[in-house]
Protein backbone atom coordinates (compact mmCIF):
# COMPACT_ATOMS: atom_id res chain seq x y z
CA UNK A 1 0.00 0.00 0.00
CA UNK A 2 0.95 3.26 -0.80
CA UNK A 3 0.81 6.54 1.54
CA UNK A 4 -2.64 8.03 1.60
CA UNK A 5 -3.26 10.96 -0.33
CA UNK A 6 -2.11 14.25 1.69
CA UNK A 7 -5.12 16.54 2.79
CA UNK A 8 -5.25 19.11 -0.34
CA UNK A 9 -5.98 15.77 -2.10
CA UNK A 10 -8.89 15.41 -0.64
CA UNK A 11 -12.05 16.84 -2.70
CA UNK A 12 -11.05 14.54 -5.20
CA UNK A 13 -11.38 11.55 -3.18
CA UNK A 14 -13.53 9.07 -3.57
CA UNK A 15 -17.05 8.51 -1.94
CA UNK A 16 -17.76 4.86 -0.91
CA UNK A 17 -19.97 6.01 2.36
CA UNK A 18 -22.96 4.27 0.29
CA UNK A 19 -20.98 0.99 -0.27
CA UNK A 20 -20.00 1.09 3.72
CA UNK A 21 -23.71 2.12 4.01
CA UNK A 22 -25.20 -1.22 2.38
CA UNK A 23 -22.25 -3.40 3.75
CA UNK A 24 -23.87 -1.91 7.83
CA UNK A 25 -27.64 -2.70 6.51
CA UNK A 26 -26.73 -5.93 5.17
CA UNK A 27 -24.48 -6.41 8.78
CA UNK A 28 -28.11 -5.50 10.77
CA UNK A 29 -30.27 -7.31 8.86
CA UNK A 30 -29.10 -10.45 10.54
CA UNK A 31 -27.97 -12.40 7.34
CA UNK A 32 -24.27 -12.24 8.30
CA UNK A 33 -25.19 -14.42 11.82
CA UNK A 34 -26.49 -17.52 9.83
CA UNK A 35 -24.27 -20.28 10.72
CA UNK A 36 -25.94 -21.27 7.45
CA UNK A 37 -24.62 -18.28 5.44
CA UNK A 38 -21.16 -18.25 6.84
CA UNK A 39 -20.83 -21.92 5.31
CA UNK A 40 -22.15 -21.10 2.36
CA UNK A 41 -19.27 -18.30 1.93
CA UNK A 42 -16.41 -20.10 3.08
CA UNK A 43 -17.07 -23.33 0.74
CA UNK A 44 -17.21 -20.74 -2.39
CA UNK A 45 -13.95 -19.90 -0.86
CA UNK A 46 -12.44 -22.84 -1.40
CA UNK A 47 -14.34 -23.45 -4.78
CA UNK A 48 -13.20 -20.57 -6.38
CA UNK A 49 -9.50 -21.32 -5.52
CA UNK A 50 -10.03 -24.84 -7.08
CA UNK A 51 -12.49 -23.60 -9.84
CA UNK A 52 -10.32 -20.50 -10.77
CA UNK A 53 -7.02 -21.79 -10.56
CA UNK A 54 -5.98 -20.97 -13.50
CA UNK A 55 -6.35 -17.72 -13.63
CA UNK A 56 -5.46 -17.05 -10.77
CA UNK A 57 -1.65 -18.51 -11.54
CA UNK A 58 -2.13 -16.43 -14.87
CA UNK A 59 -2.67 -12.99 -12.66
CA UNK A 60 0.27 -14.44 -10.22
CA UNK A 61 2.37 -14.68 -12.98
CA UNK A 62 1.63 -11.76 -14.65
CA UNK A 63 2.40 -9.46 -11.18
CA UNK A 64 5.50 -11.45 -9.69
CA UNK A 65 6.63 -14.04 -12.03
CA UNK A 66 5.17 -16.95 -9.99
CA UNK A 67 5.36 -20.73 -11.34
CA UNK A 68 1.72 -22.66 -11.12
CA UNK A 69 3.49 -24.97 -8.17
CA UNK A 70 4.47 -21.93 -6.08
CA UNK A 71 1.13 -20.15 -6.58
CA UNK A 72 -0.68 -23.17 -5.65
CA UNK A 73 1.44 -24.20 -1.99
CA UNK A 74 1.53 -20.15 -0.89
CA UNK A 75 -1.32 -18.91 -2.51
CA UNK A 76 -4.61 -21.19 -3.44
CA UNK A 77 -4.36 -24.01 -1.56
CA UNK A 78 -3.42 -21.99 1.62
CA UNK A 79 -6.66 -20.05 0.93
CA UNK A 80 -8.65 -22.83 0.62
CA UNK A 81 -7.58 -24.97 3.12
CA UNK A 82 -7.95 -22.09 5.59
CA UNK A 83 -11.11 -21.90 3.99
CA UNK A 84 -12.41 -25.31 4.66
CA UNK A 85 -10.92 -25.18 8.06
CA UNK A 86 -12.54 -22.71 9.74
CA UNK A 87 -16.00 -24.08 8.33
CA UNK A 88 -15.04 -27.46 9.45
CA UNK A 89 -14.84 -25.49 12.96
CA UNK A 90 -17.18 -22.92 12.94
CA UNK A 91 -19.97 -24.63 15.49
CA UNK A 92 -17.21 -25.78 17.70
CA UNK A 93 -15.94 -22.01 17.83
CA UNK A 94 -19.35 -20.09 17.99
CA UNK A 95 -20.71 -21.95 20.78
CA UNK A 96 -20.64 -20.20 24.38
CA UNK A 97 -18.25 -21.03 26.46
CA UNK A 98 -19.31 -21.83 30.06
CA UNK A 99 -17.59 -20.52 32.63
CA UNK A 100 -18.23 -20.99 37.01
CA UNK A 101 -20.22 -18.32 38.21
CA UNK A 102 -18.88 -17.96 42.42
CA UNK A 103 -21.18 -18.08 45.24
CA UNK A 104 -21.92 -14.70 45.43
CA UNK A 105 -23.37 -14.59 41.81
CA UNK A 106 -25.41 -17.38 43.06
CA UNK A 107 -28.07 -18.25 41.73
CA UNK A 108 -27.19 -18.11 38.89
CA UNK A 109 -24.67 -19.07 35.20
CA UNK A 110 -22.71 -17.14 33.29
CA UNK A 111 -21.04 -17.26 29.78
CA UNK A 112 -18.82 -16.36 26.88
CA UNK A 113 -20.74 -15.61 23.63
CA UNK A 114 -19.19 -14.76 20.52
CA UNK A 115 -20.69 -12.09 18.83
CA UNK A 116 -19.64 -10.37 15.08
CA UNK A 117 -17.78 -6.95 15.06
CA UNK A 118 -19.60 -5.78 11.67
CA UNK A 119 -17.91 -4.44 8.85
CA UNK A 120 -14.73 -5.12 8.33
CA UNK A 121 -11.97 -3.19 6.19
CA UNK A 122 -9.41 -6.14 4.63
CA UNK A 123 -6.06 -4.14 3.45
CA UNK A 124 -4.04 -6.88 1.13
CA UNK A 125 -0.56 -7.31 0.27
CA UNK A 126 0.89 -7.30 -3.34
CA UNK A 127 3.52 -9.89 -2.52
CA UNK A 128 0.84 -12.63 -1.62
CA UNK A 129 -1.68 -11.25 -2.95
CA UNK A 130 -4.17 -14.01 -3.00
CA UNK A 131 -3.53 -14.93 0.52
CA UNK A 132 -2.46 -12.14 2.09
CA UNK A 133 -6.35 -10.68 1.15
CA UNK A 134 -8.34 -13.61 1.08
CA UNK A 135 -7.17 -15.03 4.34
CA UNK A 136 -8.74 -12.36 6.30
CA UNK A 137 -11.20 -11.92 4.47
CA UNK A 138 -12.20 -15.72 4.96
CA UNK A 139 -11.61 -15.19 9.19
CA UNK A 140 -13.69 -12.19 9.18
CA UNK A 141 -16.51 -14.00 7.31
CA UNK A 142 -16.38 -16.50 9.55
CA UNK A 143 -16.90 -14.52 12.68
CA UNK A 144 -20.47 -13.49 11.33
CA UNK A 145 -18.89 -9.97 9.54
CA UNK A 146 -19.54 -7.91 6.46
CA UNK A 147 -16.28 -7.46 4.60
CA UNK A 148 -14.81 -4.71 2.28
CA UNK A 149 -11.49 -5.85 0.67
CA UNK A 150 -9.32 -3.49 -0.88
CA UNK A 151 -6.57 -5.61 -2.88
CA UNK A 152 -3.37 -4.31 -3.55
CA UNK A 153 -2.83 -1.79 -6.68
CA UNK A 154 0.94 -3.38 -6.96
CA UNK A 155 -0.39 -6.83 -8.06
CA UNK A 156 -2.80 -5.00 -10.97
CA UNK A 157 -3.78 -8.27 -12.22
CA UNK A 158 -4.31 -10.58 -9.24
CA UNK A 159 -6.53 -7.07 -7.87
CA UNK A 160 -8.51 -6.93 -10.98
CA UNK A 161 -8.94 -11.19 -11.01
CA UNK A 162 -10.11 -10.66 -7.47
CA UNK A 163 -12.85 -7.41 -8.23
CA UNK A 164 -14.35 -9.59 -10.91
CA UNK A 165 -14.43 -12.98 -8.67
CA UNK A 166 -15.10 -12.39 -5.60
CA UNK A 167 -18.61 -10.68 -6.62
CA UNK A 168 -19.31 -14.03 -8.84
CA UNK A 169 -18.81 -16.22 -5.66
CA UNK A 170 -19.42 -14.24 -2.68
CA UNK A 171 -22.52 -12.62 -1.32
CA UNK A 172 -22.11 -9.15 -3.01
CA UNK A 173 -24.46 -7.69 -0.51
CA UNK A 174 -22.13 -8.43 2.19
CA UNK A 175 -18.42 -9.04 1.07
CA UNK A 176 -17.02 -6.01 -1.84
CA UNK A 177 -13.98 -5.41 -3.61
CA UNK A 178 -12.90 -1.50 -3.41
CA UNK A 179 -9.70 -1.30 -6.20
CA UNK A 180 -7.09 1.64 -6.49
CA UNK A 181 -4.49 3.39 -4.49
CA UNK A 182 -4.22 5.99 -2.52
CA UNK A 183 -6.91 8.16 -3.20
CA UNK A 184 -8.84 4.75 -2.63
CA UNK A 185 -7.54 3.51 0.68
CA UNK A 186 -7.37 7.19 2.25
CA UNK A 187 -11.15 7.48 1.46
CA UNK A 188 -11.83 3.85 2.96
CA UNK A 189 -9.81 4.80 5.95
CA UNK A 190 -12.10 7.86 6.73
CA UNK A 191 -15.22 5.19 7.41
CA UNK A 192 -15.58 3.78 11.12
CA UNK A 193 -14.89 0.39 10.39
CA UNK A 194 -15.43 -2.21 13.20
CA UNK A 195 -12.22 -3.57 12.49
CA UNK A 196 -9.10 -3.09 9.81
CA UNK A 197 -6.82 -5.53 9.13
CA UNK A 198 -3.82 -4.16 7.06
CA UNK A 199 -0.66 -5.92 5.82
CA UNK A 200 2.29 -4.25 5.11
CA UNK A 201 5.26 -1.98 6.41
CA UNK A 202 5.22 -0.19 9.31
CA UNK A 203 5.38 3.44 7.86
CA UNK A 204 1.69 2.81 6.42
CA UNK A 205 1.08 1.47 9.34
CA UNK A 206 0.82 4.50 11.28
CA UNK A 207 -1.14 5.85 9.18
CA UNK A 208 -3.37 3.00 9.63
CA UNK A 209 -3.72 2.97 13.23
CA UNK A 210 -3.88 7.25 12.91
CA UNK A 211 -6.98 6.73 11.08
CA UNK A 212 -8.19 4.20 13.08
CA UNK A 213 -8.46 6.48 16.34
CA UNK A 214 -10.11 8.51 14.42
CA UNK A 215 -12.86 6.30 15.14
CA UNK A 216 -11.79 4.36 18.03
CA UNK A 217 -11.77 1.66 15.18
CA UNK A 218 -9.30 -2.11 16.29
CA UNK A 219 -6.31 -3.02 14.09
CA UNK A 220 -4.35 -6.03 13.30
CA UNK A 221 -1.66 -4.78 11.91
CA UNK A 222 0.69 -7.78 10.20
CA UNK A 223 4.10 -6.03 9.42
CA UNK A 224 7.52 -7.59 8.73
CA UNK A 225 10.93 -6.62 9.76
CA UNK A 226 14.23 -7.96 10.05
CA UNK A 227 13.62 -11.99 10.55
CA UNK A 228 17.00 -13.84 12.04
CA UNK A 229 18.28 -16.91 11.74
CA UNK A 230 20.88 -18.61 14.08
CA UNK A 231 23.10 -20.78 12.44
CA UNK A 232 24.75 -23.08 15.51
CA UNK A 233 27.90 -25.35 14.80
CA UNK A 234 25.90 -28.20 15.38
CA UNK A 235 23.05 -27.91 13.58
CA UNK A 236 22.49 -30.25 10.32
CA UNK A 237 23.87 -27.71 7.79
CA UNK A 238 22.79 -29.44 4.39
CA UNK A 239 19.44 -29.57 5.51
CA UNK A 240 20.16 -26.29 7.30
CA UNK A 241 21.18 -24.66 3.63
CA UNK A 242 18.33 -26.25 1.90
CA UNK A 243 15.64 -24.81 3.87
CA UNK A 244 17.24 -21.25 4.34
CA UNK A 245 17.49 -21.14 0.34
CA UNK A 246 14.09 -22.53 0.12
CA UNK A 247 12.24 -20.04 2.67
CA UNK A 248 14.66 -16.78 1.50
CA UNK A 249 14.16 -17.29 -2.18
CA UNK A 250 10.39 -18.26 -2.67
CA UNK A 251 8.67 -15.32 -4.17
CA UNK A 252 12.33 -13.92 -4.72
CA UNK A 253 12.68 -13.28 -1.49
CA UNK A 254 9.09 -11.16 -0.81
CA UNK A 255 8.28 -12.67 2.18
CA UNK A 256 7.79 -11.06 5.06
CA UNK A 257 8.94 -14.44 7.22
CA UNK A 258 11.36 -14.63 5.32
CA UNK A 259 14.80 -15.35 6.55
CA UNK A 260 16.30 -12.11 6.47
CA UNK A 261 20.03 -12.52 7.49
CA UNK A 262 22.22 -15.16 8.78
CA UNK A 263 23.86 -14.95 12.36
CA UNK A 264 26.45 -17.65 12.59
CA UNK A 265 30.31 -17.67 13.52
CA UNK A 266 33.14 -18.39 10.91
CA UNK A 267 33.58 -21.55 10.98
CA UNK A 268 30.02 -22.59 10.21
CA UNK A 269 29.16 -19.69 7.70
CA UNK A 270 32.57 -21.18 5.46
CA UNK A 271 30.88 -24.57 5.69
CA UNK A 272 27.61 -23.09 5.04
CA UNK A 273 28.11 -20.95 1.87
CA UNK A 274 29.17 -23.92 0.00
CA UNK A 275 25.58 -25.64 1.17
CA UNK A 276 23.32 -23.03 -0.01
CA UNK A 277 25.22 -22.39 -3.33
CA UNK A 278 24.29 -26.21 -4.36
CA UNK A 279 20.71 -25.56 -2.84
CA UNK A 280 20.20 -22.90 -5.01
CA UNK A 281 21.69 -24.72 -8.29
CA UNK A 282 19.78 -27.66 -6.80
CA UNK A 283 16.27 -25.16 -6.81
CA UNK A 284 17.12 -23.43 -9.46
CA UNK A 285 19.61 -24.59 -12.09
CA UNK A 286 22.72 -22.94 -13.10
CA UNK A 287 21.05 -20.00 -14.31
CA UNK A 288 18.45 -18.98 -12.23
CA UNK A 289 16.95 -16.51 -14.80
CA UNK A 290 15.85 -18.55 -16.81
CA UNK A 291 14.54 -20.79 -14.08
CA UNK A 292 10.42 -21.19 -14.29
CA UNK A 293 10.55 -21.65 -10.34
CA UNK A 294 12.21 -17.91 -9.70
CA UNK A 295 9.79 -15.02 -9.61
CA UNK A 296 10.97 -11.36 -9.80
CA UNK A 297 10.46 -7.78 -8.18
CA UNK A 298 7.32 -6.80 -8.74
CA UNK A 299 8.08 -3.13 -9.75
CA UNK A 300 11.17 -1.03 -10.49
CA UNK A 301 10.95 1.17 -7.91
CA UNK A 302 11.75 -2.34 -5.29
CA UNK A 303 14.13 -3.94 -8.19
CA UNK A 304 16.46 -0.22 -7.57
CA UNK A 305 16.07 -0.71 -3.69
CA UNK A 306 16.93 -3.98 -3.13
CA UNK A 307 19.56 -4.57 -6.10
CA UNK A 308 21.24 -1.21 -4.14
CA UNK A 309 21.67 -3.64 -0.84
CA UNK A 310 24.17 -5.96 -2.77
CA UNK A 311 27.33 -2.83 -2.54
CA UNK A 312 26.63 -3.33 1.31
CA UNK A 313 28.73 -6.28 1.27
CA UNK A 314 30.69 -9.13 -0.55
CA UNK A 315 28.42 -11.18 -3.18
CA UNK A 316 29.67 -14.83 -2.08
CA UNK A 317 26.88 -16.09 -3.88
CA UNK A 318 25.03 -14.60 -7.17
CA UNK A 319 24.65 -10.84 -7.45
CA UNK A 320 23.95 -10.64 -10.94
CA UNK A 321 21.00 -8.44 -12.31
CA UNK A 322 18.73 -7.63 -15.14
CA UNK A 323 16.81 -4.31 -14.47
CA UNK A 324 14.54 -4.94 -17.83
CA UNK A 325 13.36 -8.37 -16.67
CA UNK A 326 13.49 -6.60 -12.93
CA UNK A 327 15.21 -10.06 -12.38
CA UNK A 328 17.86 -9.95 -8.79
CA UNK A 329 20.14 -13.46 -8.81
CA UNK A 330 19.82 -15.50 -5.19
CA UNK A 331 22.05 -13.61 -3.66
CA UNK A 332 24.59 -13.99 -0.59
CA UNK A 333 26.22 -11.23 0.97
CA UNK A 334 29.38 -11.53 3.31
CA UNK A 335 31.44 -9.13 5.38
CA UNK A 336 28.69 -6.91 5.71
CA UNK A 337 28.98 -3.65 8.16
CA UNK A 338 26.19 -4.47 10.90
CA UNK A 339 25.62 -0.79 10.37
CA UNK A 340 25.04 -0.56 6.93
CA UNK A 341 21.88 -0.20 5.22
CA UNK A 342 20.74 -3.44 4.28
CA UNK A 343 21.48 -4.13 8.04
CA UNK A 344 19.25 -1.41 8.88
CA UNK A 345 15.94 -2.21 6.57
CA UNK A 346 13.93 -5.00 5.84
CA UNK A 347 15.50 -6.19 2.88
CA UNK A 348 12.37 -7.96 1.55
CA UNK A 349 14.19 -9.41 -1.76
CA UNK A 350 16.61 -12.37 -2.92
CA UNK A 351 19.62 -10.61 -0.67
CA UNK A 352 20.35 -12.67 2.11
CA UNK A 353 23.50 -11.07 4.57
CA UNK A 354 25.63 -13.20 6.60
CA UNK A 355 26.85 -11.94 10.24
CA UNK A 356 29.42 -13.19 12.18
CA UNK A 357 28.06 -14.01 16.12
CA UNK A 358 30.70 -16.20 18.19
CA UNK A 359 28.21 -17.84 19.91
CA UNK A 360 24.02 -17.72 20.84
CA UNK A 361 24.92 -15.30 23.56
CA UNK A 362 26.17 -12.75 20.93
CA UNK A 363 23.12 -14.02 18.14
CA UNK A 364 20.63 -13.13 20.76
CA UNK A 365 22.14 -10.23 22.30
CA UNK A 366 22.05 -8.87 18.23
CA UNK A 367 18.60 -10.07 17.67
CA UNK A 368 17.74 -7.90 20.69
CA UNK A 369 19.44 -4.87 19.63
CA UNK A 370 17.10 -4.46 17.34
CA UNK A 371 12.59 -4.05 16.65
CA UNK A 372 11.24 -7.62 17.70
CA UNK A 373 11.17 -9.48 14.36
CA UNK A 374 7.81 -11.16 12.72
CA UNK A 375 9.95 -14.53 12.80
CA UNK A 376 12.54 -15.64 13.97
CA UNK A 377 14.46 -19.14 13.08
CA UNK A 378 17.25 -21.30 15.34
CA UNK A 379 19.53 -24.05 13.77
CA UNK A 380 20.51 -26.40 16.71
CA UNK A 381 20.48 -30.19 17.68
CA UNK A 382 20.86 -28.86 21.53
CA UNK A 383 17.60 -28.64 23.46
CA UNK A 384 19.32 -25.86 25.97
CA UNK A 385 20.18 -24.06 22.90
CA UNK A 386 16.57 -23.90 21.34
CA UNK A 387 15.12 -23.57 25.18
CA UNK A 388 17.70 -20.52 25.42
CA UNK A 389 16.57 -19.08 22.15
CA UNK A 390 12.78 -19.40 22.43
CA UNK A 391 13.01 -17.75 26.37
CA UNK A 392 15.52 -14.59 25.15
CA UNK A 393 14.32 -13.47 21.73
CA UNK A 394 11.02 -11.97 21.37
CA UNK A 395 9.10 -12.33 18.37
CA UNK A 396 5.97 -13.26 16.58
CA UNK A 397 6.12 -16.69 15.42
CA UNK A 398 9.38 -18.68 15.74
CA UNK A 399 10.53 -21.80 14.16
CA UNK A 400 13.29 -24.52 15.15
CA UNK A 401 15.32 -25.93 12.55
CA UNK A 402 13.37 -24.86 9.53
CA UNK A 403 11.86 -21.72 8.11
CA UNK A 404 8.34 -20.46 7.92
CA UNK A 405 6.26 -23.67 8.06
CA UNK A 406 4.63 -22.71 11.56
CA UNK A 407 2.44 -21.23 8.27
CA UNK A 408 0.65 -24.59 7.82
CA UNK A 409 -0.50 -24.96 11.28
CA UNK A 410 -3.65 -23.56 10.99
CA UNK A 411 -4.41 -23.27 15.07
CA UNK A 412 -1.00 -21.25 15.77
CA UNK A 413 -1.62 -17.45 15.68
CA UNK A 414 0.27 -15.65 13.03
CA UNK A 415 0.73 -12.15 14.16
CA UNK A 416 3.67 -9.68 14.90
CA UNK A 417 4.94 -7.96 18.57
CA UNK A 418 5.64 -4.65 19.24
CA UNK A 419 7.40 -2.70 15.63
CA UNK A 420 6.37 -6.10 13.88
CA UNK A 421 2.47 -5.82 14.37
CA UNK A 422 -0.31 -6.43 16.53
CA UNK A 423 -2.92 -8.54 17.20
CA UNK A 424 -2.70 -12.25 15.11
CA UNK A 425 -5.16 -13.94 12.89
CA UNK A 426 -5.36 -17.98 11.55
CA UNK A 427 -7.73 -20.58 12.32
CA UNK A 428 -9.73 -19.89 15.65
CA UNK A 429 -7.52 -17.00 16.68
CA UNK A 430 -8.77 -15.12 13.64
CA UNK A 431 -11.65 -16.44 14.28
CA UNK A 432 -12.02 -14.33 17.72
CA UNK A 433 -9.63 -11.32 16.26
CA UNK A 434 -12.96 -10.30 14.37
CA UNK A 435 -15.17 -11.74 16.97
CA UNK A 436 -16.47 -9.51 20.25
CA UNK A 437 -15.94 -12.22 23.04
CA UNK A 438 -19.39 -11.45 25.21
CA UNK A 439 -19.43 -11.78 28.76
CA UNK A 440 -22.93 -12.90 29.81
CA UNK A 441 -24.67 -13.78 33.11
CA UNK A 442 -27.87 -14.90 34.11
CA UNK A 443 -29.53 -14.61 37.76
CA UNK A 444 -31.85 -16.30 38.88
CA UNK A 445 -34.73 -15.09 41.29
CA UNK A 446 -34.79 -17.10 44.51
CA UNK A 447 -32.93 -16.84 46.97
CA UNK A 448 -32.15 -13.00 46.70
CA UNK A 449 -30.38 -12.37 49.40
CA UNK A 450 -30.69 -8.67 50.82
CA UNK A 451 -26.84 -9.07 51.98
CA UNK A 452 -25.77 -7.11 49.06
CA UNK A 453 -28.70 -4.20 49.82
CA UNK A 454 -28.03 -1.23 52.15
CA UNK A 455 -28.26 -0.98 54.96
CA UNK A 456 -24.75 -2.21 55.11
CA UNK A 457 -24.56 -3.59 58.62
CA UNK A 458 -21.50 -5.51 60.13
CA UNK A 459 -23.45 -8.52 60.45
CA UNK A 460 -23.97 -8.74 56.49
CA UNK A 461 -19.96 -7.60 56.60
CA UNK A 462 -18.67 -10.40 58.35
CA UNK A 463 -20.54 -12.67 56.43
CA UNK A 464 -19.39 -11.91 52.88
CA UNK A 465 -16.05 -11.82 54.37
CA UNK A 466 -16.46 -15.87 55.18
CA UNK A 467 -17.67 -16.56 51.41
CA UNK A 468 -15.32 -14.32 49.64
Amino acid sequence: MSEPAASDDFAALPDFSALFSNLTASFNSGKTRDLAWRRQQLKAVTKMMSERESDLFDALQSDLGKCAMESFTTETSYVGGDAAYSCKNLSRWTRKKRVSTPIVGQPGKSWVQPEPLGVVLIIGAWNYPVQLTLAGMSAAITAGNCVMIKPSELAPATSALLARLVPEYLDPDCIKVVEGAVPETTALLDLPFDHILYTGGGNVARIVMAAAAKHLTPVTLELGGKSPCVVLPDADLEATAKRIAWGKFTNAGQTCIAPDYILTDADTEALLLPLIEKSIHEMFGDDPQTSDSYGRIVNDRHFARVSAYIESGHAAIGGQCDADERYIAPTVITDVETGSTVMREEIFGPVLPIIRALNLEEAIAFIRSGDKPLAAYVFTNDKGAEKKFLEQVSCGNACINDVMMFMTVHELPFGGVGPSGMGAYSGRCGFETFSHMKAVMKRGWWPDLDVRYAPYTEKKFKFLRKIR
